[in-house]
């Protein structure tokens, strides 16, 4: 265990790229790597046990390319599904060996983002720098639908209040939402298509509000908020965050969080406040905001600017940080990063918050 109780753990010469806490277990954790900083060379999935002698490595699986994200099954137990350089998709099992049970080779560029689905738990996703999204049933051979996004898909994401809601963020500024029960002919299932960085915001004199940039950029992750259902946080390479409300997302965000560096890679919501949420960067830093909604003026979305802030920072790692995720047990605290130091890294958000 390292200094301030936070437990490390090294991955030699892989470099960290995603993480993801078990759903079933608290104790449990998968890291997706690559070598070379995942330019080239090959993958590796950890699967990672802490316990009294801090994280070990329970098993891992050794790829012939770089993997990018990883997403544990929510029906079996012993099985996660990775992203891979090489346009494929696999599924592997921790209690066999070393090869993997299934995998898929449809996408024809390098596979961004895996994402199981939280309500249909027969379900995953795929999105690619191809310019799809794929849904996927674990026992089917193919794939079940293709939605295009015509734009390179760096993260998709299911909504954990939908069995048949999906979105995704791409190179051309935009969040896209399908709902797969509209018609196929009705524009692929697509629902909702907002340009991240279309509108200026709304300062309505907010002091430093004009700061933020209304320019394209590529947008690099996304998270829906776990009890707002219309909420969307997004987050790219202008190192702004950005949350939407879907029922006015074209009036432009909701709230918008500036202080990253450089890119911002990962965001995600907290399982246990509506508020809260963690961003990891390009700038070496995790961060938690609190995203002001707590403070917004009840029945007014839009009304303004929410006055979001940043909380804290985690400044351990001493390279790209790549990946963050929340554990779902326990204390409204812990979560787990992963960077391009070779470092995963768990720690308790509340010792770095200032309130």
């Amino acid at each position: 265990m390292a200094a301030n109780g936070m437990l490390e753990f090294q991955t030699p010469g892989m470099n960290g790229y995603a993480v993801k806490y078990s759903p079933f277990f608290d104790d449990r954790i998968a890291v997706a790597t690559s070598q070379n900083f995942g330019l080239v060379g090959n993958g590796r999935l950890y699967i990672c046990k802490m316990g009294m002698n801090g994280i070990e490595a329970e098993k891992w699986f050794d790829t012939q390319d770089a993997l990018y994200d990883v997403a544990w099954s929510e029906i079996h137990e012993n099985q996660a599904v990775v992203a891979s350089g090489d346009g494929s998709v696999k599924l592997f099992d921790i209690n066999l060996n070393e090869f993997p049970i299934q995998a898929w080779q449809e996408h024809r560029r390098e596979v961004y983002s895996v994402a199981w689905n939280l309500v249909a738990k027969d379900t995953f996703a795929s999105s690619s720098w191809d310019g799809t999204i794929k849904i996927w049933n674990p026992h089917r051979p193919a794939s079940v639908l293709t939605l295009p996004t015509h734009s390179c898909t760096y993260s998709t994401a299911w909504s954990p209040h939908s069995p048949s809601v999906i979105s995704s963020v791409t190179s051309d500024s935009h969040l896209r939402v399908f709902d797969l029960r509209t018609p196929a002919s009705s524009s692929n299932h697509l629902v909702h298509l907002v340009p991240v960085h279309g509108v200026a915001p709304r300062t309505n004199g907010v002091p430093g509000a004009e700061m933020y940039s209304s320019q394209p950029s590529e947008c690099l992750s996304h998270d829906w908020n776990k009890y707002r259902p219309e909420t969307i946080a997004t987050a790219g390479v202008d190192t702004i965050i950005r949350t939407f409300d879907l029922r006015n997302a074209m009036g432009g965000p909701l709230a918008q969080l500036a202080g990253h560096d450089y890119a911002v890679r990962k965001v995600a919501w907290s399982p246990h406040l509506s508020d809260i949420l963690l961003s990891a960067s390009y700038d070496m830093t995790c961060r938690v905001w609190s995203d002001g909604s707590k403070t917004q003026p009840v029945g007014q979305p839009n009304a303004m600017v929410a006055q979001g802030r940043e909380i804290g920072r985690m400044s351990r790692h001493t390279e790209f940080c790549t990946g963050i995720d929340w554990c779902l047990f326990g204390s409204e605290g812990w979560c787990a990063s992963v960077s391009w130091d070779k470092k995963l890294l768990v720690w308790d958000v509340r010792a770095i918050m200032r309130q």
